[in-house]
């Protein structure tokens, strides 16, 4: 069988995509599937996979791709145009010209890229140094959105194949694609506090007020008022008015809110409504876990086997070689046959990478989040201390969610390049497969090669922080290992410092996300901050104080990341005791930048503390919005005044149904919610027998830029709030990440701290 790909969003090459729509009208009548077939300018939005992944370009009118070695499959490298239609009974007719640097021949096909993999043409064609011009038809088998044309030359040896005027005639243009987005009311589906504001956002023609109620569950009105007209929103396109009925406070379930013939999903109202958040958005993690068995004993419905053991299909990660020299231009010496223990961890997103700088925010603000528990005032001391979340350790006299933040941080003590070792102390940058696998895939089923990726300085500083802060958490529970960590920090943050700028490379993205990083002023920073934090030294305070970024405004209202971190340490060092000069104006700090995203906020029609200034939305704006909540929750605790805490629940609302869409966008919370986010673990859409992602997991979000092919043909043209989808293929707007998680995690504790608020 010709077979494609696993299938069609594997192997995430990042290829940029530019105007794409499906296919287009030929003056003879017949409509051309292919979207760019000459290549004049770009090769988008065609995508090279496998060992050709990252080695597609556009050279003199032609798309040329270096096919690359080490494949097996056909289908292990190839060029592909992904997201065409096939209709049954249609007759499709190919013409391509094409050309090769080695006579050998390619596969050819057009096909369902998943289930049957149904195919409607396909062949082997030779080719030759010289252009020549090949023809295929064939007929449809079937209904299909998500045909794809693909040149396959894996198994083959390392050649460059170029293709010019393709064309793809026949079958009908793919329908416009249009969400739906339900009721024209927008609420917050999870729910409202009964002493918290209440906002919803109505879609309407209207350009003045029109009355709204609010219903119980029997359908009584309980209360009403008149809507707010607030004009055509920028990041959705749409005219919307707000509506607000915040005095009302009786607790029940089922009340719905009604004006302009539209009726919202039904929601409660409950001190309790986000109390089961706090333990299902760190459950996400557990399931996460790489070099352990999940266990359906501690989350039902996610047990599986090991990942990444060294248990045959596997490889394993118990001894990680490095990845070639070759690959890096510089500062790599890694001795040949050196092999690192680099077990454990969390896999980081959709895939089975594990990656230094993005496990390092994500286990910082878990211990963060616990660290808030201890020291802000009008927490639930109880709510995170050993007992109360699904992990394997319970029971110990450690706190459960420590328990889960160790997994990662003796992972990224392994990450560690040992003594006696070029750039010992320094952090490797990640470690993954060497080439992209296919969705769906357990872990243990991964029979790619795995490799150790150059260490870089943004790496190491990461390890420094997430260990100095660990130490300083463990002291209660484990001196030894505290005392482990604390050494972990000191050494690699010396190392760092004697190797400031060794950067991960944006080229190092094959069979793993690049995580590239061209200034580390902000990872010193943090880490400084954690280890005076952590020690009282003055040599760290020293650093602190020195660092260009300690009177800086290190808060972007478009959210802090992986790639920034001078937030974290700002945050910390606001919130934990120290003897810091001028710690005064380190809080003021953070409620200023608090203040400045109320202000954003308040012109949000659907409340968001997000509106980036070109209205283009980032990969990850869900994950912007979390941070941004939580410096605002931050500064509540700060202040204790109650706008803060009444803008990190409106911002809640965004997140679960009030906004464009009509989604939550975290799975199992609200009436209709994201589900089938882009894993290789929990891809039900693709295979019933596997699970949704866990609930309490967060999606990416919009995302303007559409890096993945299916969100680039489905999206394009479309307005912020409008650049998602709800596909396990679209993984630039629909992926998971442990980071993205670790924020939701820091706001469902302050969201269930205020259920009496």
């Amino acid at each position: 069988m010709l077979r494609s790909q696993d299938t069609a969003a594997v192997l995430a090459a990042l290829a940029l995509i530019v105007n794409a729509h499906p296919g287009t009208a030929r003056a003879d009548g017949e409509f051309d599937q292919v979207t760019n077939g000459t290549f004049d300018t770009t090769a988008a939005p065609w995508v090279a996979y496998g060992t050709a992944s990252g080695k597609l370009r556009a050279v003199d009118g032609q798309a040329c791709v270096d096919t690359g070695t080490g494949s097996i499959n056909p289908w292990d490298s190839m060029l592909a145009l992904p997201y065409l239609r096939i209709q049954n009974g249609a007759t499709y007719t190919l013409t391509f010209d094409a050309r090769g640097t080695a006579t050998v021949p390619v596969t050819v096909v057009f096909q369902q890229n998943s289930g049957g993999y149904s195919t409607v043409l396909g062949g082997a064609r030779t080719m030759t140094p010289g252009m020549t011009t090949y023809t295929l038809t064939g007929t449809g088998k079937g209904d299909f959105a998500d045909g794809q044309l693909a040149f396959q030359f894996g198994g083959k040896p390392d050649f460059t194949f170029c293709i010019d005027n393709v064309s793809l005639r026949g079958g009908d243009p793919v329908p416009p694609y249009e969400p739906d987005t339900g009721p024209r009311m927008r609420v917050n589906q999870v729910g409202y506090l009964p002493y918290g504001p209440k906002a919803a956002t109505l879609v309407t023609t209207a350009t003045t007020a029109v009355p709204w109620a609010l219903n119980d569950a029997a359908g009584k009105v309980v209360r009403s008022g008149w809507s707010t007209a607030r004009g055509v929103d920028p990041t959705s396109g749409q005219n919307v008015h707000t509506l607000d009925f915040s005095s009302y406070r009786r607790g029940g379930s089922g009340y719905t809110l009604t004006a302009d013939g539209a009726t919202s999903h039904p929601f409660p109202i409950s001190g309790a409504a986000y109390r089961a958040l706090r333990v299902d958005s760190k459950t996400f993690f557990y399931t996460q876990r790489s070099g352990t068995p999940i266990l359906d004993t501690v989350a039902p419905g996610y047990a599986r086997a090991a990942g990444h053991v060294g248990v045959a299909p596997n490889q394993g990660d118990d001894a990680v070689p490095c990845l070639p020299p070759a690959v890096f231009a510089d500062h790599w010496t890694c001795p040949a046959g050196f092999t690192r223990d680099v077990t454990g961890g969390w896999y980081d997103a959709g895939d089975h990478g594990k990656y230094v700088v993005n496990g390092g925010i994500a286990v910082a603000q878990l211990m963060s989040e616990y660290e808030r528990n201890r020291i802000a005032g009008g927490t639930d001391r109880r709510a995170l201390r050993d007992g109360t979340l699904r992990v394997p350790e319970r029971g110990n006299n450690v706190p459960d969610i420590l328990d889960e933040a160790r997994w990662e941080l003796d992972f990224l003590l392994r990450m560690q390049v040992p003594g006696g070792r070029p750039l010992a102390g320094m952090a490797y940058h990640k470690i993954s497969d060497t080439t992209w696998t296919g969705l769906p895939l357990a872990p243990a089923a991964d029979a790619k090669a795995r490799a150790l990726h150059r260490p870089s300085t943004a790496a190491t500083l990461n390890l420094a922080a997430a260990a100095a802060q660990g130490a300083r958490l463990f002291r209660r529970f484990d001196r030894a290992y505290a005392g482990r960590l604390l050494t972990a920090a000191r050494t690699a943050y010396a190392a760092a410092e004697a190797n400031p700028a060794l950067y991960a490379s944006n080229a190092d993205g094959t069979g793993g996300g690049a995580y590239a990083d061209g200034d580390a002023a902000d990872e010193f920073y943090w880490a400084a901050a954690e280890l005076y934090l952590t020690t009282g030294e003055r040599a760290y305070r020293a650093d602190v104080l020195g660092s260009p970024l300690h009177t800086a405004d290190v808060f972007d209202p478009d959210g802090f990341h992986w790639g920034s971190t001078a937030a974290l340490g700002r945050l910390d060092l606001a919130t934990v005791d120290s003897d810091l000069p001028r710690r005064r104006a380190v809080r003021a700090s953070v409620v200023a930048a608090a203040d400045a995203l109320i202000a954003l906020q308040l012109d949000q029609a659907y409340g968001q503390p997000y509106a980036p200034a070109d209205d283009r939305w980032a990969w990850g704006s869900n994950g912007a919005i979390l941070n941004n909540m939580v410096v605002i929750g931050t500064a509540y605790d700060l202040t204790g005044r109650s706008r803060y805490r009444e803008a990190v629940l409106t911002a809640a609302d965004f997140l679960f149904g009030r906004n464009a869409l009509n989604i939550s966008y975290v799975t199992g919370y609200g009436t209709v919610y994201a589900r089938n986010q882009h894993t290789r673990m929990y891809a039900h859409q693709l295979d019933p027998s596997l699970p949704h992602p866990p609930a309490g997991t967060v999606a990416g979000g919009p995302n303007s830029g559409l890096q993945d092919p299916l969100s680039g043909v489905r999206l394009a043209g479309c307005v912020a709030q409008f650049c998602y989808l709800d596909d396990i293929n679209a993984y630039s707007t629909n992926e998971i990440a442990v980071n993205w998680n670790s924020g939701l995690s820091w706001v469902s504790s302050f969201l269930a701290d205020q259920k009496n608020g």
